[in-house]
């Protein structure tokens, strides 16, 4: 049996996780349309590959042990199965006349969260509560209204036993957090970049994990991660623009080592003050060129951890073109070169992404990363608020 390379990743670490970063409504039609782009002679062993990725017949065995989503990923299940999703846009209307189009697209969403969830449930059942969770994201448009996000979280969380609710990484998001992991309800903490995020996130989960023991909650069915948009980090935000301005020059690897030193510091800071949460990797990049053949530094790098890596349908194509030949062996405890991490601290996007107060929680909804990507997931979400508009004119 031939191997991928993710399967080979994870065998770094017995503890480490892989999920599905995308909706799993998509992941057979995803996977069709794969095996058509390669050559014949590859196609059954990417078969029996992908099969033990995600296998519908015996979902417990797959290798994938949970899902991410945000309004992108959810997007693209109507760009991917349209006549699959306007029947269930059309069932919710003629459920509810009069319906305007935010409510509509609320309960389109809401039921692709539940049909994507209860395909992961045996995974969860099978676990005892550890594994086969998906993540459903609060709408990113209201990421600093408290009340309205923990609304959201609740009818999200109502959907399956088994829905991690996505919550931002905003001044506002950190509150909501604490509040859910009261009531023991498991958290992925998104939209985040910079240390003092990871770590205040940390923090508030540990909080909330106290006031809920303190009541009683079951915990049983919680878990708690937290997300590094690693890529979205050193391309999104400012780090070229700052280091050009200071007169300093960057790779593209000097830029992937920045990202790697945020993840890799904040993973050791968790596992040393015994946080109870678990950080999750997206995000990635197959880069940098190294002597001519393309690394993934995002997966080489952060090999060996007790991490969950996410991955969506476009990077996993890119692991099996590029990294197929790629022995991954444990390099999370491995230190940034020194001459690198010295001229990534003189750029102060980096230095305050970097150290633990580098940013005050008041900062984190104005972080430039932050920002574009909230922006970029709010045009997600009004295009798919435009698509159930469109189904409402017509009925």
């Amino acid at each position: 049996m031939r191997k991928s390379p993710l399967e080979k990743l994870i065998e770094t670490n017995p503890e480490a996780e892989l999920w599905w970063d995308s909706s799993p409504l998509i992941y057979a039609e995803w996977s069709d349309s794969f095996l058509k782009k390669i050559p014949a002679e590859k196609t059954e062993g990417y078969k029996e590959q992908l099969k033990r990725f995600y296998d519908p017949q015996n979902p417990e065995n797959s290798l994938f042990r949970g899902v991410t989503t945000n309004p992108p990923l959810s997007l693209n299940v109507i760009k991917t199965k349209e006549a699959y999703v306007t029947q269930i846009v059309d069932e919710i209307i003629n459920k509810n006349p009069g319906i305007d189009k935010e409510n509509l697209f609320w309960l389109t969403y809401k039921e692709i969260v539940k049909r994507g969830a209860e395909m992961y449930l045996k995974i969860f059942e099978q676990s005892k509560y550890k594994h086969g969770y998906l993540s459903g994201q609060v709408d990113p448009r209201v990421l600093t209204d408290k009340d309205k996000m923990i609304k959201q979280a609740l009818e999200l969380y109502s959907l399956s036993p088994n829905v991690m609710i996505k919550v931002p990484g905003s001044k506002e998001g950190y509150e909501v957090i604490k509040h859910l992991t009261s009531q023991g309800i498991s958290t992925n903490n998104t939209i985040t970049f910079t240390l003092p995020q990871l770590m205040t996130c940390a923090k508030v989960v540990k909080e909330g994990l106290e006031i809920a023991k303190q009541n009683n909650v079951d915990l049983t069915k919680w878990r708690s991660v937290i997300t590094h948009m690693a890529a979205r980090y050193g391309e999104l935000g400012d780090l070229k623009k700052e280091a050009d301005s200071s007169g300093i020059e960057i790779s593209e690897s000097d830029i992937r080592w920045a990202e790697i030193a945020v993840f890799k510091k904040a993973y050791h800071l968790l596992k040393e003050k015994d946080y109870p949460s678990k950080m999750l990797l997206c995000s990635m990049r197959i880069s940098p060129i190294i002597d001519g053949k393309k690394q993934c530094w995002h997966l080489e790098k952060l090999a060996g951890g007790n991490i969950v890596y996410t991955c969506p349908p476009s990077f996993i194509e890119g692991t099996f073109e590029y990294l197929e030949e790629t022995d991954f062996k444990s390099q999370i405890d491995e230190e940034v070169p020194k001459t690198v991490l010295e001229k990534l601290l003189k750029i102060p996007y980096f230095e305050k992404a970097y150290r633990e107060d580098g940013y005050t929680i008041d900062e984190f909804n104005n972080h430039s990363a932050l920002v574009a990507t909230a922006k970029e997931f709010s045009k997600a979400t009004e295009n798919m608020v435009d698509f159930v508009a469109k189904r409402l004119e017509k009925n």
